[in-house]
């Protein structure tokens, strides 16, 4: 069976628990990341003619799974790991962790242990990474780099900056223009880190073109080469071990440097020993000639005059860099003039603050394109730093924020307090002198509430207010009318209606009524056709083709609507593929459309597996029980509700009675047991008649108590014969069924609630504001002036009368 996408990456990250401990993260991604890359080489080139990766005979993963629980497991790891290494050109790729190391793995017994749960993990035969690829998708890449950016985020300030995160590495991809990429397309990037910018670029050509690298740190590199690797790249060229800016690795044979089709990168910020190595004016590669030398102490210039110079006159690079190179002042502010003037930068975007590992700073986007560096006439710029979620302690492009960056850029849209294009006229004029600090050119504060003191003193709500909201009235044309009317005073009106009924007045508006029945109907027509599209899928489809696909005709569906904005409809659509139609889409990519149910076992603390009953990943168990067995799901329903009432007058008797006159205040824990033997203590013929009221309680709380143990067995037994009626109901169901239980009552109808959330967030945020200027203006300065006096006269009256005098 195939695995799925979440799983996967779970499940990896257990083998990261196995290990964690006092370990820091910077120490246990080693061992995680090389048995990871064992593990795929060994499942996916085992005994294949001309592999790409030769396994040594007797070597690879099946060698590690002999050595479980041998004193000796630790060195003979490193031996398998070592031979495996050395058979391929990869020594110190993946072979940097010592799995013999006692003060890292602990001694003896506790070593073994360890290691023998790692490789238990990887044992799974879920995770059979030779069978589960979905072609085109690399799954196993996808969560090496998943496990890298988990591991960014527990290393901490000074170790996380090999990784740049993978949304920011989406945008760079596609705004770089890629297209009719060939085998000869050139990409690289001279501080690549873990490889990440590249893997994303040559994604969007399709996988053709050449992958070329430079990374100084060693360690980091030998990540990039197992990200390759896993990744599919495995001729790509990672050079390690210099800077690219003393001792940059590509050149050509004459010495000069090599030109490369496409660049990006993001180097380390405003790095300050950047001239280490070598002397910046007498540079052989001629980078700063014409247009500066950087600054002493910080290289950001330095590495984006590197990209200009490594790029072809055709060449279109990328690079991150923080706003600073925007506004600073001196020989930066030349050095940015004249890259301006010689027509090199096509675009900025700011990015959000605190997007990335190791710094919190905000930083942009530097956009090159050397092609039509003489024609242009200006820079495209993009604010794009209020779009983002929490996520930890960092924040996180969501897959709307990314789209719409894209959207705008590739298509050169403007859109207010996001976007514009700047010529060259106003970038030189006098007062902004070549200074591209993005709030100069694009105003994205948000506009300010502002009070109005006519109306805080004599009332009235202010009608620039109430046509702020003109986008509601557009589309609701008379609905104004209903809820206003006008005073006596010309610039300002009243609500017609009480403010506790303006939610109802709202909703049960013909033209609210009429737009929210357009609104499902547009779903309606989104929903018939992709229920057809998803219901041909086969077996050997592309997972993320069919993600772009429909969630690109759910924003053609939405774009321009009244009201919606097409990007929040897409990141619904978005959220549900990565909750739960990404893992569909595997499953079926290599089984199809099979209904295939399975034991849920989890271990508890011990060890000891426990059986938590059964359920199916493509069609769950409550997908059947709701289409099939719906009346006797409904019966239990009724059962469980008596018995949550059972249980909510057992509370309500204990509460009542366990205060210090209460029946149960001498009971040590009140259950069964104990009130019985209190029962048998007073239900004598002696005492009997002394405790006739507690006798009561006593017994009525045992009723109640044997009434909820009656009802627990029926649920029990009901529960298990419909969980019966379910499990063998599968076998019936045909490849037709599961479509229609799958697609229609899964997948289509969660992300219809979902959007349908949108729809009801835009009419209650009008609902809320007009409740709000309601509230704010409904009681004038003098009236609250006089109720605050007649408060007073009357307190001071109250006090007279105890006999106090202010």
């Amino acid at each position: 069976m195939a695995i799925k996408k979440s799983e996967l990456y779970s499940s990896l990250w257990a083998s990261c628990d196995a290990l964690r401990g006092g370990m820091d993260a910077s120490r246990y991604k080693d061992y995680v990341l090389a048995l990871l890359f064992v593990k795929y080489v060994s499942d996916k080139y085992t005994n294949v003619p001309d592999a790409p990766i030769e396994i040594p005979q007797g070597g690879g993963f099946q060698a590690m799974v002999a050595l479980k629980h041998q004193k000796d497991i630790g060195d003979k790891m490193n031996t398998i790991i070592g031979e495996l290494a050395t058979a391929n050109d990869l020594k110190g790729v993946f072979d940097a962790a010592d799995f013999n190391d006692d003060d890292q793995l602990g001694k003896g017994k506790e070593m073994v242990d360890t290691l023998t749960d790692l490789i238990a993990i990887f044992e799974n035969p879920a995770l059979d990474f030779s069978k589960n690829r979905a072609e085109g998708d690399d799954i196993l890449g996808d969560a090496f780099e998943y496990l890298i950016s988990h591991f960014a985020t527990e290393s901490g300030k000074s170790k996380g900056q090999f990784y740049t995160p993978s949304e920011v590495s989406r945008i760079i991809a596609k705004v770089l223009g890629i297209k009719n990429a060939t085998n000869t397309t050139t990409f690289y990037d001279p501080t690549c880190g873990s490889g990440s910018l590249l893997l994303k670029a040559i994604d969007e050509a399709n996988g053709k073109g050449t992958i070329h690298g430079q990374e100084k740190d060693v360690s980091t590199a030998a990540l990039a080469r197992m990200n390759m690797i896993l990744h599919g790249q495995t001729f790509s060229e990672i050079h390690r071990g210099q800077s690219t800016l003393s001792d940059p690795y590509f050149k050509d044979k004459y010495g000069y440097l090599d030109t490369f089709d496409f660049i990006v990168a993001n180097p380390p910020f405003s790095l300050k020993n950047w001239t280490q190595g070598f002397s910046p004016a007498n540079d052989i590669y001629e980078r700063f000639d014409g247009i500066g030398i950087p600054p002493e102490k910080n290289g950001d210039y330095a590495f984006l005059l590197h990209i200009i110079k490594s790029l072809k006159s055709t060449g279109k690079g990328a690079c991150i860099l923080p706003h600073g190179v925007l506004f600073r002042g001196n020989v930066e502010a030349d050095i940015r003039k004249n890259m301006i003037e010689r027509g090199y930068i096509k675009g900025i975007i700011g990015l959000p603050a605190n997007l990335f590992y190791g710094t919190g700073i905000p930083a942009c986007i530097i956009v090159i394109d050397k092609e039509s560096a003489d024609q242009r006439q200006g820079i495209f710029m993009i604010d794009a730093s209020k779009g983002f979620m929490k996520d930890g302690n960092k924040n996180r492009l969501r897959e709307q924020d990314i789209h719409k960056i894209v959207d705008v850029f590739t298509k050169q849209i403007e859109l207010p307090k996001f976007s514009r294009f700047v010529p060259y006229s106003e970038i030189s004029d006098p007062k902004n002198d070549f200074n591209l600090n993005i709030p100069r050119y694009i105003d994205s504060q948000e506009i300010e509430d502002v009070q109005d003191i006519e109306a805080h003193l004599l009332g009235g709500i202010p009608n620039a207010d109430i046509e702020a909201l003109n986008g509601y009235w557009d589309v609701y044309p008379s609905l104004k009318a209903e809820l206003f009317s006008a005073t006596d005073r010309t610039n300002y009106s009243q609500l017609k209606i009480n403010k506790d009924s303006i939610k109802q007045t709202i909703f049960n508006h013909p033209e609210f009524i009429s737009f929210s029945e357009a609104m499902d109907a547009l779903f309606s027509d989104w929903k018939t056709h992709n229920t057809d599209y998803l219901k041909a899928l086969t077996i050997g489809i592309k997972p993320k083709q069919i993600s772009h696909t429909v969630s690109e005709d759910i924003l053609a569906t939405y774009t321009d609507k009244k009201l919606l904005d097409k990007y929040d409809v897409y990141q619904h659509l978005m959220n549900y593929w990565h909750e739960t139609l990404q893992d569909d889409c595997y499953l079926i990519a290599v089984d199809g459309w099979k209904a295939q149910p399975e034991r849920i076992l989890v271990k508890n603390k011990a060890g000891k597996e426990i059986d938590k009953g059964w359920d199916c990943d493509l069609v769950p168990k409550t997908l059947v029980i709701d289409c099939y067995f719906l009346t006797e799901k409904k019966a239990i329903e009724v059962l469980e509700a008596e018995k949550e009432t059972i249980a909510a007058q057992l509370t309500e008797l204990e509460e009542e009675h366990s205060n210090e006159d209460g029946y149960f205040f001498d009971v040590d824990k009140v259950n069964k047991a104990n009130v019985q033997k209190r029962l048998k203590a007073i239900d004598t013929a002696t005492l009997k008649a002394a405790n006739a009221e507690e006798i009561k309680v006593l017994k009525t709380y045992l009723k109640l108590i044997d009434q909820q143990a009656d009802l627990s067995k029926k649920i029990k037994a009901l529960s298990i014969e419909l969980d019966n009626k379910a499990l063998n109901h599968y076998s019936k169901l045909t490849e037709a069924d599961i479509k229609q239980l799958v697609v229609d009552d899964k997948w289509m109808a969660s992300i219809e609630r979902s959007v349908k959330t949108e729809m009801e967030r835009i009419s209650q945020r009008l609902t809320q504001r007009i409740k709000e200027l309601a509230e704010r203006y409904e009681t004038p300065l003098p009236e609250q002036t006089a109720e605050v006096d007649s408060l007073e006269t009357k307190v001071m009256a109250h006090l007279a009368n105890m006999g106090f005098s202010l």
